[in-house]
C-alpha cells in the first residue's frame, strides 16, 4: 500500500517542501516517510535517512536535510518502527501501530529494506544509505545484503551490542562491497567496546571519522546539539558524498 501527500512541512523553524509517502515492509507493516525532491526527473542523486533510537525523521533531520537538498541531493527520510518523539517530533509509523505494540530494533530491519525499495522506485541515480545509532548498524547490514541497490553508506555512532545481539552489524561487515564511512564523536571512542568495534572496521579497510567534541548519531551533524564546530565534519561528508554519488551509475 502506498498514500502520497504533498505538504508543507515546518521543521525546527526551517520549511522545506516535501512529499509525504508510505510504502509496505515485507509483513505488511506501513511505513511513514517524507521524500524531499530536488528536480522533476528523479534522477538527482538520492540519500536514504534513518533516525536513531527513540527518534524520528523530522526530528532528527532538517537541518541535515536542508544541507544536503542545498548539495543536490535527494532525499528520503524514513520513520522506521522502532522510534518515538526524541527531539519533540513523532514518529509517524510507531503513531500508527495498535495501542501496546512496539517492537526491538532488529525488528525494524524490513523497514528499511521497504524504504531502498521505495527510494530505488522513485530516482534512476545513485543512491546512498545513511543511518544514526541503531539504524546506523542496520544500514552495515543493509549494504551487505542490497549491495546491487546501494553505491555508499554512512553509519553515525552504529550501535552493536545489547539490544543489536541479534543483529550484530560487524557480522555483516565482510560482506559489505560498496564504500562505508563511520563517524563517531571523541567522547564515545573512550568506551572499550566501540575501540574495538573501530579496530574491526579498520581492518576491514572502512574510514572511522573522529568528531571533536560531537555528540551522538546524526546529531553530530547539527550545530544546536553538538555544540561544535562541524565545518571539518561537514567537509568529509559532503567529499564522501560526492566522490561516491555524483559519479555513480547503477
Amino acid at each position: 500500500m502506498k498514500r502520497i501527500l504533498c505538504l508543507l512541512i515546518l521543521l525546527a523553524g526551517t520549511a522545506l517542501q516535501a512529499e509525504e509517502v508510505s510504502f509496505s515492509a515485507a509483513d505488511g507493516l506501513t511505513v511513514f516517510a517524507d521524500w524531499h525532491a530536488v528536480q522533476e526527473t528523479g534522477s538527482a542523486p538520492t540519500i536514504v535517512l534513518f533516525h536513531q533510537a527513540g527518534g524520528s525523521a523530522r526530528g532528527e533531520y532538517p537541518e541535515i536535510i536542508d544541507r544536503l537538498r542545498g548539495l543536490g541531493y535527494q532525499v528520503l527520510a524514513v520513520d522506521q518502527r522502532a522510534g518515538g518523539d526524541r527531539f519533540g517530533i513523532g514518529n509517524r509509523t510507531v503513531d500508527a501501530l495498535p495501542a501496546g505494540q512496539s517492537f526491538g530494533y532488529c525488528e525494524a530491519y524490513p523497514d528499511l529494506l521497504a524504504a531502498l525499495e521505495f527510494a530505488a522506485g522513485r530516482s534512476t541515480g545513485p543512491l546512498a544509505v545513511w543511518g544514526s545509532s541503531y539504524s546506523a548498524g542496520l544500514v552495515i547490514t543493509l549494504a551487505a545484503a542490497a549491495a546491487e541497490r546501494i553505491d555508499a553508506a554512512l553509519a553515525f555512532s552504529p550501535a552493536s551490542g545489547g539490544p543489536m545481539a541479534d543483529c550484530n552489524p560487524m557480522e555483516s561487515l565482510p560482506a559489505v562491497s560498496r564504500p562505508l564511512v563511520v563517524f563517531r564523536p571523541a567522547s564515545e571512542m573512550k568506551v572499550p567496546s566501540v575501540i574495538e568495534q573501530a579496530a574491526q572496521f579498520k581492518a576491514a579497510g572502512v574510514s572511522v571519522q573522529v568528531v571533536d567534541g560531537g555528540v551522538h548519531g546524526s546529531s553530530m551533524l547539527v550545530a544546536e546539539r553538538s555544540q561544535a564546530d562541524l565545518t571539518g565534519t561537514w567537509r568529509i561528508v559532503e567529499d564522501f558524498l560526492r566522490r561516491h554519488l555524483k559519479g555513480a551509475g547503477r
